[in-house]
């Protein structure tokens, strides 16, 4: 088979136009080892809210590869592809846990509460490695330390390899880092149009239901009119500046919905994982049925 043109999944789904499936779990090697066959094309390894160790990051990627349909596949992306939550909130600029989780090997790194041109850029910039200034895609500069070594070995490929695809893509059409930021305020709302417009190398924005929830006062009310408000306003910016929007709290009675209102990265609960990507799986199947038969 030929190899894809990205190792991470998502980014190949998301320049298909294909909605991403993914989902949170501890870092630990028993869920590992249950999100390895999927359905799930991504796994996010939450560390926001859960214990920051490198260490059981570096065995949960292990155990997350299933080597026996790499083998099949005949070449090394991934069949559920790596991502991690960092602890620090967009504001703390701590550049270092993206860099750890990095050089561990995932494939992206989502953000919390990026709220600020500035935070959004340092998000970024923490993914990539610098280069001189006269370089080709200099900005934003990277911050990245260079110690590439762990995660060439977990990617599959050899260090140059490495340097090439380690970057972020869209900005880098080659790039296969994602970086992912969360809007979970109304500021992040406010200034998300100028963070997008002025900031390239943002791949994904995902809402954050719960903090948003709760800056609107009405904490985790899913369903309150002010929070479908908000949500629509991320989505029709993202639409606007060709980012691609995600959600988490996806359920299979608003699946569909979700990907009806264009939503490309989906976050179902893990107790209802099967029921919830089925159905959205059995929408777009209809859907691109229909536009054939147009």
């Amino acid at each position: 088979m030929t190899a894809p043109a990205h190792l991470n999944g998502a980014i190949t789904a998301l320049e298909a136009g294909r909605p991403v499936f993914a989902s949170f779990s501890p870092a630990d090697t028993s869920n590992a080892m249950a999100f390895a066959a999927g359905p799930y094309d991504v796994v996010v390894f939450e560390m926001e809210h859960n214990p920051f160790s490198t260490t059981a990051l570096r065995d949960s990627l292990q155990y997350l590869l299933d080597r026996k349909a790499i083998a099949e596949a005949g070449h090394v992306a991934p069949l559920v592809t790596p991502f991690v939550r960092i602890p620090a909130n967009g504001s703390e600029h701590n550049q270092f846990l993206a860099k750890q989780a990095l050089d561990a090997g995932v494939y992206g790194i989502i953000w919390p509460h990026v709220s600020t041109v500035d935070e959004a850029r340092n998000a970024v910039a923490s993914c990539r490695y610098p280069r001189p200034a006269s370089a080709p895609l200099y900005e934003p500069p990277g911050l990245r330390g260079d110690g590439p070594f762990g995660a060439a070995r977990y990617w599959g490929v050899g260090i140059e390899e490495y340097y090439h695809r380690a970057d972020t893509w869209p900005l880098a059409p080659h790039g296969d880092v994602l970086t992912v930021i969360m809007c979970e305020e109304v500021k992040a709302i406010r200034n998300l149009p100028q963070m997008l417009s002025e900031v390239p190398g943002i791949g994904l924005v995902l809402i954050g239901e719960g903090d948003l929830s709760q800056d609107l006062g009405h904490p985790r009310q899913y369903d309150h009119p002010d929070l479908e408000a908000a949500i629509a306003d991320v989505l029709a910016i993202c639409a606007d500046a060709g980012v691609p929007a995600g959600i988490p709290h996806v359920t299979p009675g608003n699946v569909e919905q979700r990907l009806e209102q264009g939503f490309q990265w989906l976050m179902p609960n893990p107790v209802r994982v099967n029921r919830a990507v089925d159905l959205g799986r059995e929408w777009l199947a209809a859907r691109a049925k229909t536009e054939v038969n147009a």
